[in-house]
């Protein structure tokens, strides 16, 4: 499976795409290898022998369709439940009444801790545990959310780039294209999640709220799997992990924007996405359409490097956006659960060494997003987000350290995570009205200007009053008129 979203390749194959470029031949400049211009112009005879392969290449795969063989979205989520329950075989064990207890007590319990180490309230109202099939189920509405901006980017670009000769040629047959690639996103998604399914602890491992709102979940089977070798007790790795997501819980919960704003900017990191197809003629040829009948053959086609995005301003400065505030969530959740569980559970600070571990070499987070999203949550950032919010709390406390999460604008942004002196400072030096109400402290700014205003208006009418010069007739005594 490619390490990067849908198949996408960053890597520059310069040697490559001037061959493309050279010469007049087919893939020049002209995505599927259609002369826009000169003496050919457009030829109808070369986009039917390319629909002819597509078509080819699409039928015998109405099995991966949904219903009727009719697919709806730009990824077949059909062909991505269905290969991931296939990785995980058919003997997936039910989750037992005792182990289902088990859960609910450990959530309980570091509840009853984190309420001394957090002013956020309880955000969950369930706990339940889980099986990886009931993971990829629960979580497949927000990875919909997730992936389908990038998917719908991508499947706009393979009809926007046909010249207007073949849109109009095609017709109908254009729709091919989009069932293509729904198929092959379809199939990396399926193969990602089959893997992260096996893998993943509780439902916010990855550092984002991807289950049901207001549910608390952990995978007993993976837990176990993740005890194994570790020193502690794995009831006390219960108890550690159910703290971490009802940390979890508390933030989506109790801060109501932090959902939209984490999804909000993968979305803009998708509109962002640019293209390159002139590579797609190049790797069309010499394939042989029936063997293209396994959706993960049209996988295996994307992760050669056939599309090649290229990084823009807009989308760089999403990411920046997303991995600092992915970096915040997981250091205050770092600091919280320290707090709450440290002098509890003496194994915690070994446990949460092995989360970092997990994290920098490349653990569910970073693998995840680098596949399905291309994005990675950088681990440097995240251990600058802890220092941070340690230091909040050991200056300010953690009420005014929580208060920061009231209002988007009030967060440490990057550089504030690289030098984090100056955020600390301003809530030190006494700016403490901004984390009382962020709503009052602007009209109270307004305020201030408006009364500016009102006295530079009432000098400046003063000022025209003395300098208005007085009538002729009216002298006082010294006016040196000469009467005596």
């Amino acid at each position: 499976m490619s390490d990067l979203p849908f198949g996408f390749s960053t890597g520059d194959d310069d040697d490559s795409r001037k061959r493309r470029d050279e010469g007049n031949g087919p893939g020049g400049n002209d995505p599927f290898g259609f002369g826009a211009g000169g003496a050919g112009g457009f030829d109808p005879s070369q986009l039917g022998q390319m629909l002819s392969q597509l078509g080819q290449m699409i039928s015998g795969m109405g099995q991966g369709m949904g219903p009727g063989g009719a697919q709806s979205g730009p990824v077949n989520y059909d062909v991505a439940k269905r290969l991931a329950r296939q990785q995980l075989g058919s003997t997936i064990a039910p989750i037992t009444a005792g182990t289902t207890t088990a859960v609910t007590d450990a959530a309980h319990l570091a509840e009853l801790w984190l309420d001394g180490a957090t002013v956020l309230p309880a955000g969950a109202t369930k706990t339940v545990a889980w099986t990886p099939n009931d993971w990829i189920e629960e979580t497949l509405p927000t990875w919909k959310r997730l992936c389908d901006p990038v998917a719908e980017q991508i499947s706009g670009m393979w009809t926007a780039q046909l010249p207007e000769e073949a849109k109009q040629f095609a017709g109908p047959m254009v729709g091919m294209l989009g069932q293509m690639g729904g198929l092959a996103f379809g199939s990396q998604l399926g193969q990602a999640l089959g893997q992260l399914a096996k893998e993943v602890l509780t439902s916010t491992d990855i550092g984002l709220p991807l289950g049901p709102a207001g549910t608390a979940a952990l995978l007993p089977t993976a837990i176990s799997a993740f005890s194994e070798g570790l020193e502690q007790p794995e009831s006390e790795i219960m108890v550690f992990l159910a703290a971490r997501e009802t940390a979890h819980q508390r933030l989506f919960a109790h801060v109501p924007w932090l959902r939209q704003q984490v999804l909000g900017a993968v979305e803009d990191y998708a509109r962002g996405i640019k293209m390159d197809f002139s590579a797609i003629e190049e790797a069309a040829q010499g394939i042989d359409p029936m063997s293209l009948s396994d959706p993960s053959k049209l996988e295996e086609l994307l992760s050669q490097g056939t599309f090649e995005p290229q990084t823009t301003p807009e989308q760089k400065q999403a990411l920046e956006r997303l991995e600092t505030l992915l970096a915040l969530i997981e250091g205050w959740v770092d600091v919280v659960v320290t707090d709450a569980v440290g002098e509890r559970l003496p194994g915690a600070g070994a446990l949460s060494e092995t989360l970092r571990r997990r994290r920098a070499t490349g653990g569910p987070a970073e693998q995840t997003f680098a596949t399905l999203v291309g994005l990675e949550l950088r681990p440097r950032k995240v251990r600058e987000a802890s220092a941070l919010w340690r230091r909040l709390t050991t200056d300010v406390g953690m009420e005014r350290r929580d208060k920061v999460w009231e209002h988007p604008d009030l967060l440490p942004d990057s550089t504030d995570l690289d030098s984090p002196a100056g955020f600390i400072d301003s809530i030190i030096g006494g700016s403490t009205g901004a984390f009382d109400d962020p709503l009052a402290q602007l009209a109270e700014t307004e305020a201030r200007e408006r009364h500016a205003a009102d006295l530079g208006k009432a000098e400046a009418d003063e000022t025209d009053s003395d300098e208005t010069p007085r009538d002729e007739g009216d002298s006082g005594p010294d006016s040196g008129t000469g009467k005596s």
